[in-house]
């Protein structure tokens, strides 16, 4: 089956990434689902120099088709798809401030109410282990059980979406708030939100940006 199209799209976004500031350099590495496996960027290949052909295919047992070198971070990509069929695309990115915050070891609490946009009243920050093992994937894909984003202890954060669109747009606004949360604590601790206030801007994000049915299928 030739992905071709979804080839350019990864490379696309992964220049997205790197243009938009939320990444620098071949740190970082996104993955989309395919049937029986997935795509993920190359192992330490600008992605300005990167082609379509240059992105790798893999099986979810970890076999590569070709002769590709998949990004290092291939197994917590491999398994956060695995254990969330809703997920059709992960990208891990060294963001600034976000990891800033992970080299802390804290996570984003409920200091504003966009950090629901993350599926939760928190945005965790998974424990440290060495990047590219299965120890490292393994605390990702607990962090982000019932959760839509991460933070890697002393890493990195990852986000995950259906589209690369939604993903990309998932880990801007984590970034984001990862300023706005180490801007505040330059000051003081913030005031957080309620778990009460929580559950409630979390019910309206299940319809948040959505239209509705009556207007969806409207011409123009």
């Amino acid at each position: 089956m030739n992905h071709r199209r979804l080839r350019r799209e990864i490379v696309a976004t992964a220049r997205q990434v790197n243009a938009l500031g939320i990444n620098r350099g071949t740190s970082g590495n996104i993955g989309a689902r395919i049937k029986g496996g997935l795509l993920i960027t190359p192992s330490g290949l600008p992605y300005e120099e990167m082609r379509p052909e240059d992105v790798v295919e893999m099986g979810m047992d970890g076999g590569v088709a070709g002769e590709g070198s998949p990004s290092s971070e291939w197994r917590f990509h491999r398994d956060i798809l695995a254990a969330r069929p809703e997920v059709g695309v992960v990208i891990h990115s060294h963001a600034t401030f976000a990891t800033t915050l992970a080299c802390l070891g804290r996570g984003i609490p409920a200091f504003h109410y966009m950090v629901a946009v993350a599926g939760g009243n928190s945005i965790r920050c998974a424990p440290y282990a060495t990047p590219g093992t299965q120890e490292l994937s393994d605390h990702a894909v607990a962090a982000l059980e019932g959760r839509r984003a991460c933070l890697l202890a002393n890493h990195g954060m990852i986000a995950t979406g259906k589209t690369l669109k939604e993903t990309l747009s998932l880990a801007i606004e984590v970034e984001a708030l990862a300023e706005q949360y180490w801007r505040a604590l330059q000051i003081g601790e913030p005031k957080l939100l309620s778990q009460a206030e929580m559950e409630r801007v979390l019910e309206k994000f299940k319809t948040y940006g959505k239209r509705p049915a009556s207007t969806a299928a409207a011409p123009g």
